[in-house]
C-alpha cells in the first residue's frame, strides 16, 4: 500500500486520547445490526474489527519494510550514543561511589565514634548528676539527724522513734534554735524530692532505693515530730504564769525563753507549711499548719474558759479563781498578738520569687505602704479569724458560747440561780475588772507594741458585751 494511497480506517481516531474502546465497540454493533430486531448479530462487528487489525497489521508491515535501512541506522545511533553515555557515567558513579567510600571512612566512621561518645557522655552525666543529688540527700540526711539529736538529746537513727509523743523534760534548756534548722533541712530535702522533671536536680531520685528509705524512714517522721513539737509548743504558750517582779531575773529568763520558743515555733510551723503548686505570688501564701495552730490555740482556750466560767456560774466561791485564770488566759493572747504583730514572715525556701511591682509612683508608694502595714504574721491570722484584735475575739466568742450556759443555768432554777440574781452587781463588777485586767499585757513580757491595753475605755466594749452575757439573762 501505498503512502498517497488512502485507507478507509481513521487512524486519527484510534490515536486520540479520548479514544474509548467501549463507545467504539457499541457504535460499531449499533452500526451493523437493526435496533428492531430482537436476535443480536455481533459475527459481523466482530469480523469488521478483524478486517481492521489485519489491514493496520499490513500497513505496519510495508511502513516498516521500506523505512528499515533509516530505522536500523537511527537504533544503531542511539545505541552508541547509549553506550558512550552509559560509559561515562559508570566513570563518574566509580568516582563518586570512591568518594562516598572515603567519605564514610573519614566521616561517618568517625561521626557513630563520637555519637557513640556523645550518648556515654550523656549517660556518665545523668549518673554524675544523680549521684550528686543523691549524696546532697544522704548529707541533708544526716544532717537532719545530727539537728533531731539535738532537739530530742539523743543521738543515732532512734532519735525520731516516738519522739512525737514525748515532752521535754527541761523545755527551758532545749534547743528551741534547732527545731528552726531541723524544719529548714527538711524543706531543703522535700525541694529536692519534688524537683523530679527533666532536668531538674531531683530528677529520678525516686527510682534510687535509698532515698525512698531516707524519705520514709527519717524524712516523714521528723517531719511529723517537728510538726508536733512546735504546735506542742503553741498550745502550751503562757506568759502570764510567769511570776516575776520587775527586779526578777529568773522572771525575765523565763520570759525571754517563752518568747523565743513561740517565735522559733511560729517559724517551724511557718516554713513546713505545703506551698501549693499553682502559688505566683509569695504575698497570697497561706501558711496552713501555722494558721491551723494558732486558731486551735484560740479556740482551745476559749472553750476551757466557757467550761470553766460556767461551772463557776454554778459555784460563785470558785468565780474569783476562775476569773483569774480567764484574764491570764486574755493577757497571754494579747502577748500573742503583739509578738505576731512584730514578726515578718520568715524566708521561705519554696515560695516564688515576688515579681517587681510596676505603675506611677503614687500608686506605688500606696503600695509599698499597705505591704509593709500588713507584712507581719498577725494580719494572716486576722484575717482566717475575720476579725481586727485576737483579744477582743477572745471576748467575743466567750460572751457569745456564754450566754446560752447562763441562761440554761437561770432555767434550771434552784440555788445557783437565786445566788447569781443576788449577785449581780458583784458579777458586773468582777467580769468588768476580769474583761480590762485581761485586755493588759503582763508584767514579765519582754513584747513592746504601741497598744498596751492599760487604757480602760479601749476595752470597755468587750467588758460591756461579757457582762451582758452573764447579767443580761439574770435580768430577764
Amino acid at each position: 500500500m501505498a503512502d498517497s494511497e488512502p485507507s478507509y480506517i481513521d487512524y486519527e481516531a484510534f490515536l486520540d486520547p479520548d479514544f474509548s474502546s467501549a463507545s467504539f465497540a457499541n457504535s460499531l454493533v449499533l452500526a451493523t445490526n437493526n435496533a428492531t430486531d430482537t436476535p443480536l448479530d455481533l459475527s459481523t462487528p466482530l469480523s469488521r474489527v478483524l478486517f481492521d487489525l489485519q489491514e493496520i497489521d499490513t500497513h505496519i508491515h510495508n511502513l516498516t519494510s521500506k523505512s528499515a535501512i533509516p530505522l536500523l541506522t537511527h537504533t544503531r545511533d542511539q545505541t552508541v550514543a547509549a553506550e558512550r553515555i552509559l560509559k561515562e557515567t559508570e566513570e563518574q558513579l566509580s568516582s563518586v561511589t570512591k568518594g562516598y567510600e572515603r567519605l564514610e571512612q573519614e566521616v561517618l566512621r568517625k561521626w557513630e565514634a563520637a555519637d557513640e561518645a556523645r550518648v556515654a557522655a550523656e549517660k556518665s552525666l545523668a549518673t554524675v548528676r544523680l549521684a550528686r543529688a543523691v549524696a546532697r540527700c544522704l548529707a541533708l540526711g544526716r544532717q537532719l539527724e545530727g539537728q533531731l539529736s539535738e532537739v530530742t538529746g539523743r543521738g543515732g537513727p532512734a532519735a525520731t522513734a516516738g519522739a512525737q509523743d514525748r515532752s521535754s523534760a527541761n523545755p527551758g534548756r532545749e534547743d528551741y534554735r534547732a527545731l528552726e534548722r531541723a524544719a529548714s533541712t527538711i524543706v531543703s530535702l522535700r525541694r529536692m524530692f519534688s524537683a523530679t522533671a527533666v532536668g531538674e536536680e531531683g530528677y529520678g531520685l525516686e527510682r534510687v532505693n535509698v532515698i525512698r528509705t531516707l524519705r520514709g524512714e527519717l524524712v516523714i517522721p521528723a517531719e511529723n515530730m517537728v510538726k508536733a513539737r512546735a504546735q506542742q509548743t503553741i498550745n502550751r504558750f503562757s506568759m502570764s504564769s510567769i511570776a516575776a517582779g520587775s527586779h526578777s531575773q529568773t522572771g525575765y529568763r523565763q520570759a525571754r525563753d517563752a518568747r523565743a520558743r513561740l517565735i522559733s515555733a511560729v517559724t517551724v510551723l511557718y516554713i513546713l507549711s505545703p506551698v501549693p503548686k499553682t502559688l505566683t505570688s509569695p504575698v497570697s501564701f497561706q501558711p496552713e499548719l501555722l494558721l491551723s495552730a494558732l486558731q486551735g490555740y484560740m479556740h482551745t482556750a476559749i472553750a476551757a474558759s466557757v467550761n470553766a466560767l460556767s461551772r463557776s456560774l454554778s459555784m460563785l466561791p470558785s468565780l474569783e479563781r476562775t476569773l483569774s485564770e480567764l484574764s491570764g488566759r486574755c493577757q497571754d493572747i494579747f502577748v500573742l498578738e503583739a509578738i505576731l504583730s512584730g514578726l515578718r514572715p520568715p524566708t521561705h525556701p519554696l515560695l516564688p520569687a515576688s515579681a517587681a511591682s510596676t505603675g506611677d509612683s503614687n500608686g506605688t508608694e500606696v503600695r509599698a505602704q499597705e505591704v509593709a502595714f500588713k507584712n507581719n504574721l498577725l494580719q494572716p491570722l486576722l484575717n482566717v479569724l475575720d476579725t481586727t484584735s485576737l483579744p477582743s475575739y477572745f471576748w467575743r466568742s466567750l460572751a457569745s458560747s456564754l450566754a446560752p450556759r447562763v441562761q440554761e443555768i437561770v432555767s434550771r432554777g434552784g440555788v445557783s440561780a437565786r445566788t447569781l440574781r443576788s449577785n449581780r452587781d458583784r458579777l458586773r463588777k468582777d467580769i468588768r475588772e476580769c474583761v480590762l485586767r485581761g485586755s493588759q499585757l503582763p508584767v514579765s513580757t519582754l513584747v513592746t507594741d504601741k497598744r498596751t491595753g492599760t487604757e480602760a475605755g479601749n476595752w470597755e466594749r468587750e467588758a460591756a458585751v461579757m457582762v451582758g452575757s452573764v447579767v443580761g439573762a439574770l435580768e430577764r
